[in-house]
């Protein structure tokens, strides 16, 4: 099993960045994956979670209307979209295969600076 994060980097306060997690060596269509961050000296939080079918759920108010999950079964590819984005969400974002057993990428930094 592999899962591989990219699309993180140093944005503006208020830019946007979609992130992206290429998934391999499971049957991706069937798993429930997620979205988690760590950020400096804080517990990896849950950020968003998508279903099979597409279903998703945004964990934290503060990320409601601003981040958006979504996968692509034929390309075995999840996806987070985030939009205007704050210094506190500068993390390592890790996407995760959920349901046992459970895999993490190796994560990809995302800095909200000016």
């Amino acid at each position: 099993v592999q899962l591989v994060e990219s699309g993180g980097g140093l944005v503006q306060p208020g830019g946007s960045l979609r992130l992206s997690c290429a998934a391999s060596g499971f049957p991706f269509r069937s798993y429930r994956m997620s979205w988690y961050r760590q950020a400096p000296g804080k517990e990896r939080e849950l950020v968003a979670t998508i279903t099979p079918a597409g279903a998703t759920t945004v964990d934290a108010d503060s990320e409601k209307g601003r981040f958006i999950i979504s996968r692509d079964n034929a390309k075995n590819t999840v996806y987070l979209q985030m939009n205007s984005l704050k210094p506190e969400d500068t993390a390592v974002y890790y996407c995760k295969k959920e349901s046992f057993p459970t895999y993490w990428g190796q994560g990809t930094q995302v800095t909200v600076s000016s």
